[in-house]
């Protein structure tokens, strides 16, 4: 998560990256991670052709920071 580049982005990676991890044991699943990922993806969520930006990019730094305190506290 210390990746530089576009909040966006960034969390895009990260939920492929968890998922990852999530699938193959590295990490176990826990209520407040499963709810920071819910609410990453909704913040992510876009219709066809939509830019995300302002807002969801905020959201993004937001949770992302949260997950990032979860997974210290793992």
């Amino acid at each position: 998560m210390a990746e530089k580049g576009h909040a966006v982005d960034l969390a895009r990676r990260v939920v492929q990256r968890l998922d990852v991890a999530f699938a193959s044991g590295a990490l176990q699943r826990t209520p407040f991670l499963d709810q920071a990922l819910d609410d990453l993806l909704a913040a992510l969520d876009q219709e066809d052709g939509q830019k995300l930006g302002g807002k969801s990019a905020e959201a993004s730094r937001f949770i992302l920071r949260a997950i990032d305190r979860g997974l210290d506290d793992a």
